[in-house]
């Protein structure tokens, strides 16, 4: 198969040729047909000239500029023009000498056009030594004179013409040689840059994703390439150790209530035991499993989340009442930790265009932080409040707040914050995620911060029904 800097050198070549074969071809049919148009001109006013100079009576002698030498023959020495004055029964009245004997043609079909006052222009090829053009003047109120002819050699132009063609040949050649050669070499310089991008990328595999390719320099399309390049190997990078640190942490996550589990079903099978010490252990297994099966759950959401598959269908919502349901399934957990919640009042009366299902799990998930992590007798605060086109909702309590090193990670997941790690709050990390790519799935962001009278703070923007956007996954 031909290479395609093949393919673009023999294309290129291509279409040299033809433009300057259509350009020399243009170039060389104006040029005969000025010198022929020039020739013919020279040929009218000469026919013109000896025609106003014919005698106005018809009785008079008919001459023209030299007496014409009897039995010599055609000669074009000393003149090159041939000239004839022909009268009204087709004879020769007079003629110049370098036309010695012979007579210019005059058929019946050019007297019969003489005879209708059109000036005719033929070209003669066996008339003399060399290729003839010839006018034919028709002549009106001289007396017995018809026309003037008058014929000149086209050698000349045959020549210019002739020399004009081997002159653009010889341009053609050299510049199709100098192009050519200049369209190779800068192609062959393209491709060799290409060339070397590519030898570069090769030697990047899964290993040596830290490695980037080198940059020339320039700011032109092979610089913008590996710019662009570099670019995605960064995008690549970040989402291969992201994928890692996701597969260790869910590895790490799975494998802890897993083995708790077996511990469990083993102890319990080691020995005997009473009833009511199998029904705690089997308690004990069922409250792993459900662990193990929300674990599953989220990290499923998460994977459809990212192929764009958990989107679900959406509808008109009122957002106020969607945080009271979530309020409402929160209650027995905050009144069993001693926490009070409460939902600032609003005035806002739109609606949103979300999937109610992802909408709910978000606005749960946040509940459910700000309610583990408030202390006893604190209060989680809930407020809604419309902004331009869209519309916010905050969740603040009075926990211990998000440390200032720990606000960027908030959203990673498997990411559990200082005071997640010190305490007994339960968890596994992946709520914070799973709302932020859900939020960021239906058009919306989500922000965490920490107040400065303590606590934490989570915010929710999402558009309206009538502004709704579709955020790219």
């Amino acid at each position: 198969m031909i290479s395609f800097r093949r393919r673009l050198t023999l294309v290129h070549q291509a279409v040299i040729v033809v433009v300057l074969t259509v350009t020399a071809l243009a170039a060389y049919w104006t040029l005969s047909r000025e010198v022929h148009a020039q020739l013919d001109a020279a040929l009218l006013a000469l026919a013109e000239t000896e025609a106003a100079a014919l005698p106005e009576q018809g009785g008079q002698a008919v001459t023209v500029h030299e007496a014409v030498a009897a039995g010599a023959p055609p000669s074009f020495e000393r003149l090159d023009r041939l000239l004839q004055i022909v009268g009204a029964d087709g004879e020769v009245l007079a003629r110049s000498r370098n036309l010695g004997a012979a007579r210019l043609p005059l058929s019946p079909d050019l007297s019969r056009r003489l005879a209708a006052g059109e000036v005719v222009f033929e070209t003669l090829h066996s008339f003399g030594s060399e290729p003839t053009r010839l006018v034919s003047l028709p002549v009106q109120g001289h007396g017995n004179v018809r026309a003037v002819q008058v014929a000149g050699s086209l050698d000349d132009v045959d020549r210019v013409v002739e020399t004009a063609s081997v002159l653009f040949g010889v341009m053609g050649a050299t510049l199709l040689l100098a192009v050519g050669a200049a369209g190779f070499l800068l192609t062959r310089g393209a491709f060799n840059a290409i060339g070397d991008v590519v030898e570069q990328a090769h030697r990047i595999g899964d290993a040596s994703l830290g490695r980037r390719l080198p940059h020339p320099g320039t700011d032109d399309e092979i610089g913008r390439l590996v710019q662009t390049l570099n670019e995605m190997l960064d995008r690549l990078e970040h989402g291969f150790d992201a994928q890692k640190r996701f597969t260790a942490d869910a590895s790490h996550e799975l494998r802890s209530p897993l083995s708790r589990l077996r511990t469990e079903l083993e102890l319990a099978l080691r020995r005997p035991r009473e009833p009511a010490a199998y029904v705690e252990a089997m308690r004990s297994c069922v409250e792993e499993v459900e662990r193990l099966t929300l674990l599953v759950e989220e990290l499923l959401t998460l994977a459809r989340l990212d192929a764009g598959q958990e989107r679900g269908p959406t509808e008109t919502a009122s957002l106020k009442a969607l945080i009271e349901e979530a309020m409402a399934r929160q209650e027995s957990a905050a009144q069993e930790r001693g926490v009070r919640m409460a939902l600032a009042p609003s005035a806002m009366r739109h609606e949103l265009m979300v999937a109610r299902g992802p909408a709910s799990l978000v606005l749960a998930n946040l509940l459910d932080n700000a309610v583990k992590f408030s202390p006893h007798g604190g209060r989680v605060t809930v407020q809604l409040a419309a902004e331009g086109a869209e519309a916010r909702v905050s969740v603040g309590d009075e926990g211990p707040g998000i440390q200032k090193q720990d606000l960027p990670y908030v959203f990673e997941r498997f990411y559990r914050g200082a005071a997640a790690r010190a305490g007994a709050v339960p968890g596994i990390g992946l709520g914070l995620a799973l709302s932020h790519a859900i939020v960021k799935a239906h058009g919306g962001r989500i922000e965490a911060s920490s107040p400065v009278g303590g606590g934490a703070l989570f915010t929710v923007s999402l558009p309206f029904a009538d502004a709704a956007v579709t955020a790219r996954p």
